[in-house]
C-alpha cells in the first residue's frame, strides 16, 4: 500500500510539473471554468421558466462545468501527450501497474477539480448569492463520481484521438450534449418530454442530479430519481472501465 501510494505521489508530481509548464493546459484547468460559470449566469439570467433560482442552477452547471473541463477536456489531452511521447510505453516496463499509471497522470487535475468544487462551494453563496448545499453528502459523492467517470471516459476518448491537437475535436462532442442534455447549461427540467428520458441515460447526468440532490436537497429532486441517478453513474463507470482495459492504447499509431 505504501510502495502504490508512493508510485502515485510521484507520478501525480511529475504530470503536475508538467502541467505547469503548458500553459493551454493550465488555461483550461484554472480560468477556463471560472469563465464558463459566469458565462453560465449571465445566459441563465435571461431564462423565465427554470425551475430553481438562477443563482443554484448557477452553482449546479457550475460544479459540471468545472469536472468536463478540468478533468474529461484535459486528461484527454494528456493522456495523449504522454502516449504520442512514448512516456506510457517506458512507465509500463517499471514497477507501475496500468491502473496506477493512468491514476497518476490524472491525480493533479482530480485535485484541481476538488479545489475548484470546493471554492465554489464555499464562495457560491457568498458571490453568486446561492443557498448553501442541503446535503453535502450527496454534493461530495456527485464530485467524487464524477471525477471517476470522467478519469474513464478520457482515457476512452484517446482511442479515436490521434494528435494532441485534435483532442479539441473528439471531446466536443462530449462536452455539447453533456452541455445541453445532462444539465450543465440547461436544467433537464427544461428539456421536452420527449427528449428528457433519453437525456437521463447520458455518461454525466446521474453525476449531476447527485450534484443537484447536494446543492437542493433530496426533497427537490425524489429518492427514486436520486436511486436511478446513482445506478445510471455506477454502471457508466463500469463500462468505461471495461472500455479502457479493452481498447486503451499505450503506444503510438505507427
Amino acid at each position: 500500500m505504501n510502495a502504490t501510494a508512493a508510485r502515485l505521489t510521484a507520478l501525480g508530481r511529475a504530470e503536475l510539473t508538467l502541467l505547469a509548464r503548458n500553459r493551454n493546459n493550465l488555461f483550461v484547468a484554472l480560468l477556463m471554468p471560472v469563465l464558463m460559470i459566469f458565462l453560465l449566469r449571465s445566459s441563465l439570467s435571461g431564462t423565465d421558466d427554470l425551475p430553481m433560482g438562477v443563482a443554484e442552477a448557477t452553482v449546479v452547471g457550475g460544479t459540471g462545468m468545472v469536472l468536463v473541463l478540468v478533468v474529461y477536456m484535459n486528461l484527454v489531452a494528456t493522456y495523449v501527450a504522454r502516449r504520442e511521447e512514448l512516456v506510457l510505453k517506458r512507465l509500463r516496463t517499471g514497477e507501475a501497474r496500468d491502473t496506477e499509471i493512468l491514476a497518476g497522470a490524472a491525480l493533479p487535475a482530480s485535485v484541481i477539480a476538488l479545489v475548484q468544487c470546493a471554492i465554489l462551494t464555499a464562495l457560491g453563496p457568498a458571490v453568486l448569492d446561492a443557498s448553501a448545499p442541503r446535503r453535502p453528502d450527496l454534493l461530495l459523492a456527485g464530485v467524487v463520481a464524477g471525477i471517476l467517470l470522467l478519469v474513464g471516459l478520457a482515457a476512452v476518448t484517446t482511442v479515436i484521438t490521434r494528435s494532441v491537437e485534435s483532442a479539441g475535436l473528439t471531446t466536443l462532442p462530449f462536452f455539447l450534449v453533456s452541455a445541453m442534455g445532462s444539465g450543465l447549461m440547461v436544467p433537464t427540467e427544461a428539456l421536452p418530454d420527449a427528449v428528457a428520458p433519453v437525456a437521463e441515460l447520458l455518461p454525466l447526468s446521474g453525476v449531476m442530479e447527485l450534484v443537484r440532490a447536494g446543492w437542493l436537497g433530496v426533497g427537490q429532486v425524489g429518492g427514486k430519481e436520486l436511486l436511478g441517478a446513482g445506478l445510471t453513474t455506477v454502471a457508466w463507470i463500469v463500462l468505461s472501465v471495461f472500455a479502457v482495459q479493452k481498447w486503451f492504447r499505450w503506444e503510438p499509431r505507427r
